[in-house]
């Protein structure tokens, strides 16, 4: 489980937060203003940061900035009321790792934050091999195999494998893989993601005992191996 920051100025908002990671198992702290948030991240020693813009005394950016001055990579999800394309992107050139616009859903912060708890915390950490079952990618190789066949990926289904293989076991919503595949941060009201998922299943599922490329009604995508 994980050791997490709120910092947020809405009382109502923060109890909702603290009450739902606490419910997922996690420790969940809160601050109230940005100076007082600041000083918690510094000496806390926290998994994941959650961090509303809009704060008294020193606003989120400006935590988040000083934080990366100070050294601290801790993941930080900003939280934001502020949802238009250049807020999230001066957000995340402030030094935040995800951007998740009010209101949300509780389910896609937690997806978000399972993500995040994911990524390697330094660059002699990253992974170059992933494998589910037997599909394996290597992304050094820039290859895909499952069992002893070569799967053929373009570019972009190379990608959409590799995100669903970083998180794997892991519900990934189409916002998600928008914002992570396709860099769009909005929802364009195209069927993109779903006819790159169709063609991706086809390549590593079909003809395969066991799926393992699944869709989850209402909620997003999974790869997982259900044969254990």
């Amino acid at each position: 489980m994980l050791k997490i920051l709120v910092i947020e100025d809405d009382p109502e908002a923060a109890r909702y937060l603290v009450k739902g990671l606490s419910e997922l198992g996690h420790t969940a702290d809160q601050a109230g203003d940005g100076d007082s948030g600041l000083q918690m991240a510094l000496d806390g020693n926290y998994d994941i940061l959650i961090v509303d813009r809009m704060l008294p005394r020193r606003d989120g950016l400006s935590v988040i900035q000083e934080l990366r001055r100070e050294g601290n990579h801790t993941p930080v999800l900003i939280l934001s009321a502020l949802g238009q394309v250049d807020d999230r992107v001066k957000g995340l050139k402030a030094g935040g790792d995800d951007y998740l616009p009010k209101p949300y859903a509780f389910t896609e912060l937690q997806a978000r934050i399972e993500a995040l708890a994911r990524r390697p915390k330094s660059a002699n950490q990253v992974e170059t091999t992933f494998t589910v079952g037997d599909l394996t990618l290597d992304r050094m190789a820039h290859s895909c195999r499952r069992g002893e066949i070569d799967i053929p990926l373009q570019p972009r289904e190379f990608r959409l494998l590799e995100y669903l293989m970083q998180n794997a076991g892991q519900v990934v919503t189409r916002t998600m893989l928008l914002e992570n595949v396709w860099e769009y941060h909005f929802d364009p009201q195209t069927n993109v993601i779903d006819v790159h998922i169709s063609r991706l299943r086809g390549k590593i599922d079909k003809g395969f005992e066991t799926p393992l490329l699944h869709t989850i009604r209402g909620a997003g995508y999974t790869i997982r191996d259900t044969a254990h």
